[in-house]
């Protein structure tokens, strides 16, 4: 009974620690967090005349 509770515990060890790497946000996978994108904004560089 000892040896399938240990068992068990490992493999559970073990699954949990493959879905943490998995789920990891580092890689470049294409999901999870981006990068922003910048995007130009025109600025006037003088003032208009009235």
């Amino acid at each position: 009974m000892t040896e399938l509770l240990l068992f068990s515990v490992v493999v559970v060890l073990l699954g949990l620690a493959w879905w943490l790497a998995e789920g990891s946000d580092d890689d470049n996978g294409g999901g999870g967090l981006m990068q922003p994108v910048l995007v130009p904004v025109p600025v006037r560089r003088y003032r208009q005349g009235r």
